[in-house]
């Protein structure tokens, strides 16, 4: 389906839900509007795609309270919004959605985070993507360096193709807020493997080793928690171009969630993992395990890290053998660590002797 025909269809799908709530109130009936509860009570594994997905639990936004009555007319404000979008062939950002609110009067959102939720809502309720609103984040993708050739559509629908090593600067490439295949075309690559890495001083120590040119690996920068490109991006890869994907992150239980993020898919948007996960992702990141084998400097966990690392726990993202181990142990050492620890032993200890052991005992790399 084309950019303009998701677009349309978005549009159809979200007068349906103007039609609902009209009908609801031509028929004397209070009105709401019923959404998956976004919990983690409320996910569960499906098999058939190997993500996590939203289950059968569901609430109701109704307008028999004050609350319920205002998003519901704050979402026939963003309703017209998104249709005015569409056919204009403008977009915003979804900061630039909460100041549009502004002008609503008394449906004015009170912060971004209830404009969000609205946007995240209808790609529930429609099955659509924030993007087929024109409806776009405020961060852009992160950056990739390594053998991969594509091919670009810019803004004025002309092609470019380039190769995200031989034809990028240090930085790398950046990744679009669409890397739908309309947009970004993958092509041939010699890689084998992709490496995500979570931070920027990672990412370039990577760079700066050759590590992408020495282990035909391409490299991605996740800047943190990944923008929902950057893990659609790496789902093309792995889906599309059949290459292993590996996250390598730091030793905290914040790590650990960026991993589930790219694996398995986050929470708040269970509703796209089938869309944006890689289920076969494998971790390699810096684990309880890792911090008394390679005896890495370490920070004590605060109290926060410790609730978190116990939420964790109780989150079927990480209800496997591995991770109760690893959880348990790192609340047992009092510890976490970051990637940066292993430059203990020297600036190329992470290239010559850390991830090829971790990548050869999964197989990617033989040392």
């Amino acid at each position: 389906m084309t950019t303009s025909e998701r677009n349309t269809e978005a549009v159809k799908r979200l007068y349906a839900i103007s039609e609902s709530i009209y009908d609801q109130l031509d028929q004397g009936k209070i009105p709401k509007m019923v959404l998956p509860l976004r919990t983690k009570a409320n996910i569960r594994f499906d098999k058939k795609s190997s993500v996590w997905k939203y289950g059968d639990q569901k609430g109701a936004r109704s307008a028999k309270k004050v609350q319920g009555a205002m998003m519901l007319l704050r979402t026939s404000y963003m309703l017209e919004l998104i249709r005015d979008m569409i056919e204009n062939n403008r977009s915003s950002t979804l900061r630039e959605s909460y100041y549009i609110s502004e002008g609503w009067g008394k449906a004015k959102f009170n912060s971004q985070d209830e404009s969000n939720m609205l946007a995240e809502d209808l790609e529930i309720v429609t099955q659509c993507l924030r993007e087929d609103f024109k409806l776009r984040p405020e961060e852009d993708g992160a950056r990739v360096i390594g053998d991969l050739n594509i091919v670009e559509t810019d803004r004025k629908g002309k092609r470019k193709a380039l190769n995200c090593r031989d034809d990028v600067g240090d930085s790398g490439y950046g990744i679009p807020y669409n890397v739908e295949k309309e947009k970004l075309e993958l092509g041939s690559t010699s890689a084998k493997f992709v490496i995500a890495i979570e931070t920027g001083g990672m990412f370039d120590r990577l760079v700066e080793n050759g590590f992408d040119e020495a282990e035909d690996a391409i490299l991605v920068h996740l800047k943190g928690q990944p923008a929902r490109s950057t893990r659609r991006f790496i789902k093309r890869l792995n889906d599309e171009m059949n290459l292993p994907v590996v996250v390598f992150t730091d030793g905290d239980p914040w790590s650990f969630r960026i991993y589930a993020s790219v694996a398995y898919g986050a929470i708040k948007t269970a509703h796209l993992s089938e869309y944006l996960a890689t289920p076969s992702a494998e971790f390699i990141g810096i684990t309880a395990s890792d911090i008394t084998a390679y005896d890495l400097p370490t920070d004590k966990l605060t109290d926060m890290d410790i609730r978190a690392l116990n939420a964790e726990l109780k989150d079927p993202r990480f209800n496997t053998g591995y991770w109760r181990e690893e959880i348990e142990t790192m609340l047992k050492l009092g510890k976490k660590a970051e990637q940066q620890a292993l430059a203990k032993y020297g600036l190329d200890y992470v290239t010559s002797t850390y991830l090829p052991e971790k990548l050869s005992q999964l197989g990617i790399m033989s040392r």
